[in-house]
């Protein structure tokens, strides 16, 4: 006995169901209490006509239900907080993961279909990642209904989190590879077969090997093949065209031409041919989607290196706890060899601490009480106890997670000329495979289809579309590990163009770590007290600062405690301290507290000296020294070398400027630049057609890094979550930032070789296949070896090697 259909839904009603409802004086069958509610509901509203008049039938309520439950789940901002983040007002920008993506032309299809919606302010996918960036106004539209859409299209989406991170990698490899293992072994025995057919098969003989080798394809384009056909109908649903259609195309035609002729017995097949060509296309798409997989994960996932729990000092004894659990000013134990669980400051204890996750340096660096750690990085020989001052997603390795991300989804303009070309290119195709058809039916018609066919596959635009995102990725995996992040996607492309190179002094070409050197008393009698007083005054008033002048003063941070402090940018601090108004900075700020008609002048022009005074007058000199950063004569010499103009301004107005733009050769510099005048004169270069790169500490030349046009902080870990920099610099070797700039030239001629390679390739193949002379078999092989050769000549600045990017000087 056959199932019946459910009246509602159409689906099979189970011989155990008993859900009917009379519609029109007829018990109609229902498959589920689902069906047999809307139904009822719709006979009690007087709307029995519904059924008349329907052309298909509905949707099962119940699925319905509770795929929209599903979504529905994500508006919860419990879910959220692990995938969302907060921007302006009712602004929000969600991480996602992408499944079902098939070839770099989807992401441009995902981001002009959902584009469509008013809520969504910007849309970007990665499909080197699979993920995509998702800024919406939350009032306009919730979450859910987003990704109901996306999914609708055929691009499920999950919250890119680590795990789904995992969990889709190993989903996409274990299907990559059954899908190609059926691929392979139709590939071999249809091989094998056509062998027979092509060396003296006759009449049954040859018929039986047609319906063998149809046999063996079968399984190949119906499952092997199948992602083509999905992405292909996906994209035509929604009148765009991508680099899947001419593929499921070609595919769908050979098949269907072969199985006609073994069929009626009249005409050749290709089983084989469509066989290899599937096989050898799955083969890039594997080769492709392994090197995005490694990709990610040498430059993200970097939550992973976390611990999953603490050891928190409760009452002087050590208590494991979970990770998520710590909170701001807690104690914490990291023993030897061990992981920094949170960032943290030094309570107690000596170690060093291998900090390579951040700056590419594998030298491990000593701290001690006071210094700050970083979650993620290891502790060396030692015990230390730590305050912790940031977990979760504050930590500077969330913050590196998120530039990363900040990359990946700023698409450079090269790479949306190339994605925009390759979509024209497709429409071409096309075009020229109906001419190509069209021509041959007037010369041979029994061979126009197979030559049309061969054009149609020798020309997919697969190279074309990969040639500039490979070897950024590539380049800007291996940036990664030298501890150089990128932030913005323009970054490579514009390092390539620069004419000069603008650079900070202090925290740049210096280490910022200064040094107390001497102290010279100037109070009067009335403010008389001993030097330690005022180190003392001066410890609280920099205390709360940030800049790197502060650290001189750091053993005496903790004797008094400032009030009202308040930091001016390139002039100093102000606070009260026991009721006393103090300022500590240059002499002319100093100075303007207790009204100096003119600037008091320093002891000399040799030394960094910054100034205390109170309403009364001037209290104290500082005279504080700084040291030069590693590779710095080696980055200028290099930049020299290259033809680049050097320029040094500085903040700084002693006379230290002038002598370290002599010692690394510097012609052009500036002493006491404030920012405002650092911003005026980065202008007047570029208003001369310049291409300016500038380099600062990240934090106090905000204004001039933002109108750069690259602008690179050399931030400290501690300074990553405020940067607003182009690109981030942690290693502490500036030979290293030499070789960024010939990496990003290397990349402009590796983007530039494939391009050449895959235009060339269609330049020479088109002709070729048009004049009958390449088989489809061939055209096949032709097409995936341009792919791979992109693919693989990409990888090149993947593993460049560290003496490639950067000769190091010295030993």
């Amino acid at each position: 006995m056959s199932e019946r259909p459910c009246y509602h839904c159409g689906l099979p009603v189970p011989e155990t169901a008993d859900f009917a409802v009379t519609v029109n004086g007829e018990r109609q069958p229902m498959c589920c209490p689902g069906c047999q509610a809307v139904a009822t509901a719709i006979v009690d509203g007087g709307l029995e006509r519904f059924y008349q008049y329907r052309s298909e039938a509905s949707e099962r309520p119940d699925e319905t239900a509770a795929a929209a439950a599903e979504w529905e789940l994500y508006d919860s901002d419990a879910l959220q907080a692990d995938f969302v983040s907060a921007g302006e007002g009712s602004e929000r920008r969600a991480q996602l993961l992408l499944e079902g993506m098939t070839c770099a032309a989807c992401s441009w299809l995902i981001e002009t279909h959902l584009k469509r919606s008013p809520a969504v302010r910007q849309l970007s996918v990665d499909v080197t990642t699979h993920r995509c960036t998702l800024t919406w106004d939350a009032d306009q539209q919730p979450l859910s209904e987003l990704m109901a859409e996306l999914a609708r299209i055929g691009y499920r989406p999950r919250p890119a989190t680590d795990e789904a991170h995992r969990a889709l990698a190993q989903q996409e490899n274990r299907q990559a590879l059954l899908r190609l293992g059926v691929a392979g072994f139709g590939m071999m025995q249809a091989g094998m077969v056509a062998v027979g057919m092509y060396t003296g098969a006759v009449d049954e003989w040859k018929l039986f090997l047609r319906w063998l080798s149809f046999l063996v394809a079968t399984p190949v384009v119906w499952f092997s093949a199948a992602p083509f056909f999905q992405a292909a109908w996906r994209s035509l649903k929604a009148r765009q065209l991508i680099m899947d259609v001419p593929v499921a195309l070609a595919i769908g035609l050979a098949y269907g031409a072969s199985a006609w002729a073994t069929i009626t017995g009249r005409g050749d097949v290709y089983f084989e041919s469509i066989a290899m060509f599937t096989f050898f296309l799955l083969v890039g798409r594997y080769l492709e989607m392994r090197t995005r997989h490694r990709n990610r994960l040498a430059y993200g996932n970097l939550a992973q290196l976390m611990p999953l729990s603490a050891r928190r000092l409760e009452q002087g004894k050590e208590v494991s706890v979970p990770v998520k659990t710590l909170t701001l000013g807690d104690r914490v134990r990291v023993k030897s060899g061990e992981t920094f669980p949170c960032d943290g400051r030094v309570i107690q204890g000596q170690s060093d601490v291998v900090e390579a996750l951040l700056t590419g340096e594998s030298r491990p660096i000593p701290k001690g009480p006071g210094d700050r750690v970083v979650g993620g990085t290891l502790n060396g020989e030692s015990d230390l106890e730590l305050e912790v001052t940031a977990v979760g997603g504050d930590t500077q390795l969330s913050a590196i997670e998120r530039l990363v991300v900040q990359a990946e989804a700023e698409k450079p303009r090269q790479v949306a000329l190339a994605d925009t070309v390759a979509r024209y290119f497709v429409g071409a195709v096309l075009v020229v495979f109906a001419l190509v058809w069209g021509a041959w039916m007037l010369i041979q018609p029994e061979r126009a289809f197979w030559v049309a066919l061969s054009v149609l596959v020798v020309t997919c635009p697969c190279a074309l579309a990969l040639a500039m995102p490979t070897a950024l990725t590539a380049a800007t995996a291996n940036l990664r590990r030298r501890g150089f992040l990128i932030a913005r996607g323009h970054v490579l492309e514009t390092l390539a163009k620069v004419d000069r190179v603008i650079l900070d002094k202090t925290g740049t070409l210096t280490l910022g770590q200064f040094s107390l050197q001497s102290v010279k008393n100037v109070s009067r009698a009335k403010d008389h007290h001993p030097d330690e007083y005022w180190l003392a005054i001066a410890g609280a008033l920099e205390a709360p600062a940030r800049h790197p002048l502060a650290v001189a003063f750091r053993p005496w941070f903790d004797h008094f405690r400032a009030q009202e402090t308040r930091q001016y940018t390139a002039a100093g601090v102000e606070g009260t301290v026991d009721g006393e108004r103090y300022r500590l900075g240059s002499s002319a700020f100093a100075g303007a507290l207790y009204q100096a008609t003119e600037a008091p002048t320093p002891p000399d022009d040799e030394a960094l000296w910054l100034l205390l005074s109170n309403t009364r007058g001037p209290l104290v000199w500082f005279s504080l020294e700084d040291e030069l950063r590693p590779g710095a004569q080696a980055l200028i010499s290099t930049l020299r070398a290259r033809g680049l103009a050097l320029e040094l301004l500085s903040g700084d107005s002693s006379g230290a400027v002038a002598r370290l733009a002599e010692t690394l050769g510097i012609d052009t510099y500036t002493a006491g630049a404030r920012p405002e005048d650092k911003l005026q004169r980065l202008q007047e270069v570029q208003a001369r057609g310049e291409k300016v790169v500038m380099v600062g500490d990240g934090i106090n030349d905000v204004p001039v890094l933002s109108s750069a046009d690259v602008s690179v902080a050399m931030a400290s870990a501690s300074d990553l979550a405020q940067t607003r920099a182009d690109a981030v610099f942690l290693n502490s070797d500036l030979a290293v930032l030499a070789g960024i700039f010939e990496l990003a030239k290397r990349t402009r001629h590796v983007i530039r070789q494939n391009l050449l390679l895959s235009l060339g390739y269609n330049v020479v193949a088109l002709p070729l296949a048009a004049a009958g002379l390449v088989p489809p078999w061939l055209a096949a092989i032709g097409m995936t070896s341009s792919s791979l050769v992109v693919v693989f000549n990409a990888l090149r600045l993947h593993r460049a090697p560290a003496t490639e990017i950067a000769p190091r000087t010295g030993g």
